[in-house]
């Protein structure tokens, strides 16, 4: 037994660090791991999303960890996903042959295999001869804490004071250090395959034969596309819609039903700057928004277990911060502390890695508005909201009635000075209007007099406040010019008309000042400082907020253009990151849940414009 040391270094012409954009996503709806295109999973947290690193490469190349499968010559790299799935397949040509890694988890139903969390790669050799070699070389609790290897009945144990894991091969492993090794070749048509299970509470290790992982194999595929059969969307973007859906069901914490932001923590907005922050938990905001994406292509079940999730794991608070915090943990939780991980370089140097947000304690008013609007949605198009839950919306929105025009930190959650910001007064606008509807609709109890009368006072105060002359366009926020790319979502959420002649100038004035090449920053940090250093990319959200702005206000080739253009910007899986840099690269977590289901909106609005 040998305890833990840094990872040895790579060879001298590898690059340190594999680009964001160079990776796919696996996942069992419970964790998620990134796959890079040179076949090494270097981003892997066990046994949930936001459960402490075990392969961390992505944060640190030398101490983070990473599970390496590759030919041991070289070879050109092609990555894709098995079509209508989410099991991925990187694929390797050399000079003497053509090899390729199949990397899933399956999906059970079993709650004790469920808790194994089994990552499966199987490796072939579909033309010629390859030599392949394999490293596992896990660093627990962000390569904090030491772990021991052994051997037991053929297995592989690696083991830590909080998790243990075991390794199983069809191929001879060896240990090497705390790593563990293997070097193999495959003649054509042959195959090995490698398991890593997490073991222990009852859970015991298990061998995982060639025949099995083609089995597993089999039923995983089946489970995606049974899935992805109950989509409605038979639009002009079928493939990129069903793989922004097929990521946000990769996405879901199926326990509880909460859908997390992105399944990583601490890749920069800017790489070397400081805005590094984690995300593996449950925006109200991000999770909202994708169930309004989910139900029009028809998901209802990811819908009602979202609601599940707000009804029976969140506790509404009753302090001076509001009823609603802006995130929780993917099990309900409300505290998230905020640490900086000093002993990881952050990727390709951006510093620090964070773990946990402190941005839970900000008070965003716009929250509201995105619940209550998906709440409105899941009633009209999913089931009726139970009495409860409609008891729960009428308390919501007797706060909102009663705090609308307080300052907050806003959608982007500056950590600058507090505003009062036009988006947040506009969604909390969303928040009483679509409960008004739902107890019209439904002839359920409501102060209508009280929340008629508070939305009409928003919208008197936003078209008061909110509209610059002199800028000929809805501002960020009062008391100033700056501009803001949240403001597209105002004819997006019915508050105003697509080509109120208002609308159409800030749309033009957005053009000129935020928009390049269809891609869209979400304000200029420099004319609104937020209190962050450094510069960040295009907001990609914001970009696809932007095609369907152009769509509704009757410019559908430009709408069409952009969205083309924005849809050359993905990864060669059509994943995206948060941002996009100034040379066309991903930067931030990846992949991220609100871009994929801004991309679902933008594509079904634009379809039903093009008829």
């Amino acid at each position: 037994m040998t305890t833990c040391e840094s990872l040895r270094p790579r060879k001298a012409d590898a690059p340190r660090y594999t680009p964001i954009a160079e990776h796919g996503l696996i996942g069992d709806m419970r964790t998620a791991a990134l796959v890079g295109t040179n076949g090494t999973i270097d981003w892997y947290c066990c046994t949930r999303f936001d459960a402490p690193s075990v392969f961390a490469a992505l944060l640190d190349a030398d101490r983070g960890g990473a599970f390496e499968l590759a030919p041991d010559v070289p070879a050109r790299t092609k990555q894709f996903y098995f079509p209508d799935t989410n099991i991925l397949i990187t694929r390797f040509f050399a000079d003497n042959g053509v090899g390729e890694v199949q990397d899933f988890m399956p999906i059970v139903d079993d709650s004790r295999e469920a808790d194994r969390h089994r990552l499966i790669r199987r490796v072939l050799c579909v033309r010629g001869s390859l030599p392949f070699t394999a490293r596992v070389a896990p660093r627990f609790d962000y390569g904090r804490h030491a772990h021991t290897v052994g051997t037991q009945q053929g297995q592989t144990l690696f083991r830590s004071p909080d998790l243990s894991l075991a390794l199983t091969s069809s191929v001879p492993v060896e240990t090497d250090g705390v790593d563990a090794r293997a070097s193999f070749t495959l003649a054509e048509g042959e195959s090995a395959v490698f398991a890593l299970d997490r073991i222990g509470d009852g859970v015991q290790p298990r061998s995982c034969a060639v025949l099995e992982a083609e089995e597993l194999f089999g039923a995983t595929v089946r489970y995606w596309r049974t899935w992805l059969s109950q989509s409605r969307y038979r639009g002009r973007w079928r493939e990129m819609v069903h793989r922004s859906a097929l990521t946000l069901k990769l996405l879901t914490y199926a326990p509880t039903g909460a859908i997390v932001a992105a399944p990583t923590t601490g890749l920069p907005e800017q790489i070397g700057g400081e805005r590094n922050w984690d995300y593996r938990y449950v925006w109200v905001r991000d999770a909202a928004f994708c169930i309004y994406a989910l139900l029009r292509l028809g998901f209802t079940d990811e819908a009602k277990a979202f609601v599940h999730f707000l009804s029976e794991e969140i506790c509404l608070s009753h302090g001076s911060g509001g009823p609603l915090q802006i995130m929780y943990g993917i099990d309900g939780r409300s505290e998230l502390p905020e640490e900086e991980l000093l002993h990881l370089e952050g990727h390709l140097g951006s510093a620090p890695v964070r773990i946990g947000n402190n941005a839970v304690n900000q008070l965003q008013l716009d929250i509201y508005g995105a619940l209550i609007d998906s709440l409105y949605l899941y009633d009209k198009w999913g089931e009726p909201l139970s009495s409860d839950h409609w008891d729960t919306v009428g308390k919501l929105v007797d706060w909102v009635c009663a705090n609308w025009d307080q300052p907050d930190e806003g959608i982007w959650e500056t950590r600058g000075k507090i505003q009062n910001f036009l988006y947040s007064q506009l969604m909390c606008w969303v928040a009483i209007e679509r409960a008004i509807r739902i107890a019209t609709h439904r002839g359920l109890p409501a102060d209508m007099p009280r929340w008629a009368g508070t939305r009409d006072a928003i919208y008197r105060r936003i078209m008061q406040r909110g509209w610059s002359p002199e800028r000929k366009a809805f501002v960020q926020h009062e008391g100033d010019e700056v501009l803001d790319a949240a403001v597209l979502m105002m004819p997006l959420a019915k508050f105003i008309s697509p080509t109120d002649p208002k609308w159409l100038a800030t749309l033009e004035t957005l053009g000129e000042e935020l928009v390049s090449d269809s891609l869209v920053y979400r304000y200029d940090p420099k004319s609104s400082p937020d209190g962050l250093r450094g510069e960040e990319g295009t907001f990609s959200i914001c970009s696809f907020w932007y095609v369907e702005a152009l769509s509704r206000a009757g410019r559908v080739d430009e709408a069409r253009l952009a969205f083309e253009k924005m849809l050359t910007y993905a990864n060669h899986l059509g994943l995206y990151a948060e941002e996009i840099g100034r040379t066309g690269e991903q930067i931030g977590n990846f992949p991220q849940a609100f871009t994929h289901l801004a991309l679902i909106s933008a594509a079904f609005n634009l379809d039903r414009t093009l008829g």
